[in-house]
């Protein structure tokens, strides 16, 4: 089942570079014009018109082989038994569980939590003052120059 899915699989991407290479040298309808204005060279390899017959046939047929490939791929990849209901359930299923991280050690408690607006404590050991519960409520919230 694998090599069909794989000769698939290289036939639509051929199929999709060939329909690249001939839609890139094809000529657009404006072209046309200024070839009867003598601009254009009207004797090319297929013929004056020929080129746009050979081209947009070919065109049209890797087109239809394309779309063939794409439809037998989507009807493959749905028949196909599957473990799981998405890729990433059906990875995780094929994977080992990760170790659980190590145990953080235990946050400081807020009140080792220097303020921006309170001094550092002083080094000699003595207590430092003691911080408001709450922060200042109307008038004492507006900062003193």
């Amino acid at each position: 089942m694998n090599v069909v899915l794989n000769i698939l699989v290289g036939v639509q991407m051929l199929a999709a570079l060939a329909m690249i290479g001939l839609i890139l040298i094809q000529h657009g309808k404006g072209a046309d014009m200024g070839a009867a204005f003598g601009s254009g060279s009207a004797g090319s390899l297929f013929g004056a018109s020929g080129s746009a017959n050979f081209l947009s046939r070919t065109t049209g047929v890797l087109a239809v082989v394309f779309f063939a490939c794409t439809l037998m791929l989507a009807y493959f990849s749905h028949a196909r038994p599957t473990g799981g209901g998405s890729l990433l359930e059906r990875a995780a299923i094929g994977t080992p569980a990760p170790a659980p991280a190590p145990a953080a050690s235990a946050p400081a408690p807020a009140s080792q939590i220097p303020s921006g607006n309170a001094p550092a404590a002083p080094a000699s050991g003595a207590p430092a003052p003691a911080q408001p519960a709450a922060p200042a409520s109307g008038a004492g919230q507006i900062p003193a120059k």
